[in-house]
């Protein structure tokens, strides 16, 4: 299977500038080296800066696609560096609802995991409302996080096309392993979120594993700071969906 995701060079050498590809990467780029506004991701700027990022660009979305090169990417990510994660980036279309993108973002993890070649993580619960569940694919506990452009006050979840970003869980094994460590990093990250979004930081981010926390309410924040719709992910279902492409028409 080849390889599509990219390293910084690679994508700069491999889209000329005027191109959907070249133009999101480049607002990426800026969002990610600002010294004068920081990204609050603290984990994602080191990773940008120390190219342990990879990039995927998709037109259509096509979910088999992404699988496959989501499995790649698992098999390869030690490699990468300790702050690595796979961001995906989708060509620009007219701006939808916070409703429909969250409704299209599940449906893509859903997709996901219906495809997944390799069984669910045996330490991973398969219920989604459970402190310890994390989506996970090819084997890897992966965490997710969704950008869209009709985000306006939440600036840190702003892109100017649906992105997705793929952080395997053992990324943040050692950053935020120790409850000293966590309380550092979840300190900073914060301190980075007040001035850079227009909305206070969300309730609803905190450590894995917290008992009063759910993962999947982390992955794709809205602009207000309200408790997100029931979960749309069903796993178990047996009939396959329609393509998130279609769907996405048909919306």
């Amino acid at each position: 299977m080849s390889r599509l995701y990219l390293r910084k060079d690679e994508v700069r050498a491999s889209y000329q500038v005027s191109s959907w590809q070249s133009v999101l990467f480049s607002e990426f780029e800026a969002q990610m080296s600002s010294d004068a506004r920081p990204f609050p991701c603290i984990f994602g700027v080191a990773g940008y800066r120390h190219d342990q990022l990879r990039y995927l660009f998709l037109d259509p979305l096509d979910v088999d696609t992404l699988g496959k090169q989501l499995a790649l990417f698992v098999s390869e990510c030690r490699s990468h560096g300790p702050n690595t994660s796979l961001v995906l980036f989708t060509r620009p279309r007219p701006v939808q609802t916070l409703d429909a993108y969250y409704k299209k973002f599940w449906r893509l993890l859903d997709h996901l995991a219906r495809i997944d070649g390799k069984p669910w993580p045996e330490e991973i619960p398969q219920a989604v409302d459970d402190p310890m569940w994390e989506f996970s694919f090819a084997g890897e506990p992966i965490f997710v996080v969704c950008s869209t452009p009709a985000h306006v006050m939440r600036q840190s979840r702003r892109s100017s096309a649906f992105m997705l970003t793929f952080q395997p869980r053992w990324v943040f094994e050692k950053i935020l392993g120790t409850d000293q460590a966590a309380a550092k990093s979840f300190g900073e990250v914060r301190k980075r979120l007040v001035p850079f979004d227009t909305t206070t930081p969300s309730p609803l981010l905190g450590r894995y594993g917290n008992p009063e926390g759910r993962e999947y309410k982390q992955y794709f924040l809205y602009d207000e700071n309200q408790p997100p719709p029931a979960c749309p992910f069903h796993k178990l279902a047996q009939t396959k969906p329609p393509s998130i492409e279609d769907k996405e028409q048909a919306a």
